[in-house]
């Protein structure tokens, strides 16, 4: 009896592509959409995610990472986002944008140059915002868009943000557009509400565009029907590299002996191995590190403390083999102790 013929295993898309994310999908029905189109006999796309939602209603930059390049997404998700939106004056949805019901209207007052200059710099720098019902953000394992749905209200304590960038222009007697470059967790929509009421009337968004995340930017990105309409060959050309979402680390590189240790967990001691720039890398280690993503978070139970068991606060790093390949992220301190973190599978 002949053998069997053994089907050799899927090949698994790693990677991260820019999408231009239309108006009325959801974000992830784009993550959906971009593994099925990297989908073939040959390759396996089953793990994909975004680095960030963006309502149904938003058009604009979706980072999505594909395979191995999951574990490393977090560093888009708390980047920096710049935002292009429209708001309509003198009316007031119950959601904050277009797609709500009108629920409050006020008429809108004669404003100058000179108020629009006072709202802007009312609005720069670090302040706390009070996230909206309408929200992914959990209560209680439930969502608060499904309490919102259904008419509950859910006490929400405000949230620290920053406005790094602020403009205003006027489009209409009774719309302006925002341009806005903030920090992780700013709800847009609530920042809009705001300027209207900064500006003595009440208002909504009509428009919502994401511009950029961290140091990716729309210019590099693809819509969903450009990339279908090439071949999968041409699709893999726009696939950016499994660590493309890390930035800002500091690298070390490892022995062969020592990729197979971290490949395997172990912690290393790697205090030789040290240069003068990584010892002012890890001297100016923060204590609070990676933080959960704005979609998980749930009001019950925010950021966490990443420090070692002795109290000794570490930095992420990348670690590269002597070929100058990325194998990974673990974290170091100074003392020299090198824990694997999100080491790539072999």
């Amino acid at each position: 009896m002949a053998n069997p013929v053994s089907k050799a295993p899927k090949q698994r898309v790693s990677g991260v592509i820019l999408i231009d994310k239309p108006q009325g999908l959801t974000s992830q029905q784009v993550v959906s959409k971009v593994k099925y189109l990297f989908k073939s006999p040959l390759h396996d796309s089953k793990k994909a995610g975004h680095t960030g939602t963006l309502d149904p209603m938003a058009t604009g930059l979706l980072p999505v990472c594909l395979g191995e390049a999951t574990k490393f997404s977090h560093y888009q998700l708390d980047a920096d986002k710049a935002y292009e939106a429209t708001i309509k004056l003198g009316e007031r949805t119950d959601t904050g944008d277009a797609e709500g019901q009108i629920v409050a209207t006020q008429a809108v007052p004669a404003i100058d140059d000179t108020a629009i200059e006072q709202t802007v710099q009312q609005f720069m720098g670090a302040q706390t915002q009070v996230p909206p019902m309408y929200s992914a953000l959990k209560k209680d394992g439930k969502k608060l868009y499904e309490y919102a749905r259904e008419g509950i209200e859910i006490e929400r304590p405000a949230r620290p943000i920053t406005i790094r960038d602020l403009q205003l222009e006027w489009l209409t007697a009774d719309s302006l557009r925002l341009q806005v470059t903030c920090t992780k967790g700013t709800y847009v929509r609530v920042l809009g509400e705001d300027i209207a009421q900064a500006l003595g009337t009440v208002g909504h968004l009509t428009s919502l565009r994401r511009t950029q995340v961290g140091h990716f930017t729309t210019a590099n990105s693809i819509s969903l029907a450009d990339l279908e309409a090439l071949s999968l060959a041409q699709r893999f050309e726009h696939l950016l590299a499994v660590d493309a979402c890390v930035t800002g680390l500091a690298t070390l590189q490892i022995t062969p002996e020592q990729c197979e240790r971290v490949q395997v967990g172990q912690r290393l001691n790697v205090r030789e191995q040290f240069t003068p720039e990584l010892v002012s890398y890890l001297e100016a280690a923060p204590i609070l590190t990676e933080a959960a993503s704005i979609e998980n978070e749930t009001l019950d139970n925010d950021t966490a403390v990443d420090i070692e068991e002795d109290g000794v606060p570490t930095r992420d790093i990348r670690l590269i083999n002597e070929e100058g390949m990325f194998v990974g992220l673990g974290t170091l301190s100074i003392n020299g102790r090198l824990q694997p973190k999100k080491i790539l599978a072999r």
